[in-house]
This record gives structure tokens, sequence and C-alpha cells, in this order.
């Protein structure tokens, strides 16, 4: 079994554990305060779901971008880095620019202390929760399942649903799909976000991510027998219609979007040992992107 896998597998204990852990430490940030979150790759993604979450909810103006296109001029109340390894260049360099400017910011991470460290006003560490594999899984998740718990949303039904998710079968279908778009609304366009990026890390494979909507909008052109649209959450109406009359399946799940994650990291796993490659070390990528002083 490859580390990867063997990662997904811990991730319900991973959830219960950040949520328990978002207990004791208590608010990131107060209600009606305004939020950034910034992180890279993966990390970004998971800011977009939790950015968008407690906006929906009503707590708060909240931003979700990359650490090279956040606004240095633009004033938050509060600021969190999301940094699994806190060495990232681009992250460091922005909490750095924070603690400058005398503005509050929290890094939420998996290994401390670090790099990043002293420029952070509060640590938030999920060390349970790290990993050897390049390809992220459970750290992500278990930062959004903290993230939610944080929101108050209750954790315990999620973590029911992610082992569910690990006993799913993953049909050979699946595994053989030529193409795959994944599509969310709301806080689950970030979770589609981020199954596309694990299919292309881990298997190379040809991934799209669309808002739901917008899939009807031109990329359904590409949708045909043997490849896959798969929604994260609730499908606008008609949608998975439409997609059926070109021949695509149409994938969908009962199970919190978050553990339907699951089932996407376990399909990366298998669609990169059908193809004969490692999903622990993707090629051309690092665990963590360190950049050199004149890059």
């Amino acid at each position: 079994m490859s580390i990867t896998s063997q990662e997904i597998s811990t991730q319900p204990d991973m959830w219960a554990r950040a949520a328990d852990l978002s207990a004791k430490t208590g608010p990131l940030v107060a209600d009606g305060q305004t939020l950034a979150v910034i992180g890279c790759g993966t990390s970004w993604f998971i800011a977009q779901s939790y950015t968008r979450m407690r906006e929906v909810m009503g707590k708060g103006a909240s931003d979700a971008f990359t650490a090279t296109e956040f606004p240095l001029d633009r004033d938050y109340d509060r600021v969190v880095c999301l940094s699994r390894s806190g060495t990232t260049s681009e992250i460091i360099e922005i909490m750095k620019h924070l603690h400058k400017a005398g503005k509050p910011a929290v890094l939420v991470t998996a290994v401390a202390p670090g790099p990043a460290t002293e420029f952070a006003d509060r640590e938030v560490v999920l060390d349970f929760a790290d990993e050897e594999s390049v390809v992220q899984t459970r750290f992500a998740t278990s930062a959004l399942a903290f993230f939610r718990a944080n929101l108050g949303n209750d954790i315990a039904p999620v973590v029911e649903d992610a082992k569910k998710a690990l006993k799913a079968e993953l049909p050979q279908r699946w595994i053989d799909a030529t193409q795959i778009t994944f599509l969310g609304t709301g806080w689950t366009i970030g979770l589609a976000n981020e199954a596309g990026l694990k299919l292309r890390e881990a298997s190379q494979s040809w991934t799209e991510t669309y808002p739901a909507m917008e899939y009807r909008h031109g990329p359904i052109s590409i949708a045909e027998a043997g490849r896959l649209t798969w929604m994260f959450g609730d499908a606008p109406s008609g949608l998975k219609a439409q997609t059926e009359a070109t021949g695509a399946e149409f994938v969908e799940s009962d199970l919190d979007p978050m553990a339907h994650l699951v089932i996407a990291q376990r399909l990366a796993v298998a669609r990169a040992e059908a193809k004969g490659l490692n999903p622990d070390t993707p090629r051309n990528l690092t665990r963590s992107v360190i950049l050199e002083d004149d890059e």
C-alpha cells in the first residue's frame, strides 16, 4: 500500500482530532470581522472552501488568496496563512510583511516551530495530521475539519461519512475514464478544485474544474462516453440529465462533500497505480516550494 493510501485511510480519526483541537483553541476570528485566508496549491483550495462557508453563514466578509496574489494594501481584521510545512517561500514573505505592518496573522501548519513561526501572532499546529507523501490529503482535509468546527459545524457525522467513503466501491470504469470534470457550488467549489489537483498530481490525469452552473457555458462540450462529470454537493436542476445525454457519467453522492473528496483521493491513487506511477512522489513536485533568493 502506498504512503498516500495509508494517509488517506487515517482521515476520519484526523478530522475528529482536528475538531477537538478547534474546541480547545477557540475562535480564529470573531463573527462580523473580515477575514483573508492565504495558501498555495491545495491550501489555497481549502481556503476557498472555508472562506465561502464562513461568508454564507453570515459570519463576515471572507476572501481566499493564493499568496502571490494577496493584496498587501487591503486591510483585514484577521489573516490566516495555511501551510502544511510552514516553509513555503511565498507564505513566509506574506507573514513577514504582515508582521512588519503590525497586522494580526494566524499560521495553521503541521510543523512547528518553523521559519514562519516568528512572524505569527498565533500558531495552530495540526502535527498529528502531518504527512510523508508529497501529495497532500489528510493535512488539508484536517485543516478544513478544524475550520468547519471553528464555524460551529458538527464534525461527527462528517467523520462517519468519511468512514463510508473509505469503503466505497471504485468502479473500474472510473479508473479507466479518459477525462474527469469536477464541479461544485458555494463552498464545494474549493473541493472540486482540490479533487482536480489531486488527480493531476498523483495520476497525471486530464481533469478540469468549474462552478457547476458554468459547466453548461462551454465546458460540457468535452463530455462524452468514457468520461466523468463529478459533482460535489447538490447539482443544479437539470444538469445531471443534460450531462448524461452526452454519454458521460454523472457522479454524485449523498455523503458530506468533504467525505466525497476522500473517494476522489482514493481514485487518484487507483489511477496512478493503474498507470504504474508512484502516487507518493509525483513528477516535478516536492513537499514544499522553497524559492532561491534570486528568483
